[in-house]
């Protein structure tokens, strides 16, 4: 199934995120990517559709220059540079969200049904 093909797409298309969810989307795209969200792969490919519509939409922390980073991580197999890049992006995008909007964002996702509310506790 095509990201854009996803229900979760058509439910980003009509819900309007803040720039700190976009930032927060940003951010699972980026744990997603460096193998290190814990997520169910369903949750992994909900939250990719949501990123697919909302990512050129304004964050207020992380840049173009992630997304793009995303872009170049999602267009091609990871060489050890890039994987390094992701890397220290994601740690970067985790230490300048807070855990208690992370996990804000995630219990928003949940209740919208756009994750389950039973996987990846951690993440």
């Amino acid at each position: 199934m095509h990201a854009a093909d996803h229900p979760a797409a058509a439910w980003a298309a009509r819900t309007v995120f803040d720039p700190v969810q976009i930032d927060c989307t940003t951010a699972v795209m980026l744990k997603i990517l460096d193998g290190k969200c814990r997520m169910f792969e369903a949750e992994k490919r909900a939250v990719a559709a949501v990123y697919a519509i909302v990512h050129k939409q304004p964050g207020r922390l992380l840049d173009a220059g992630v997304h793009a980073l995303i872009r170049q991580a999602q267009a091609a197999p990871a060489d050890a540079a890039l994987r390094e890049r992701v890397y220290e992006q994601r740690v970067l995008a985790e230490t300048a969200i807070s855990r208690p909007v992370m996990k804000a964002y995630k219990a928003w996702l949940r209740a919208e049904g756009v994750i389950g509310g039973d996987g990846g506790a951690g993440d």
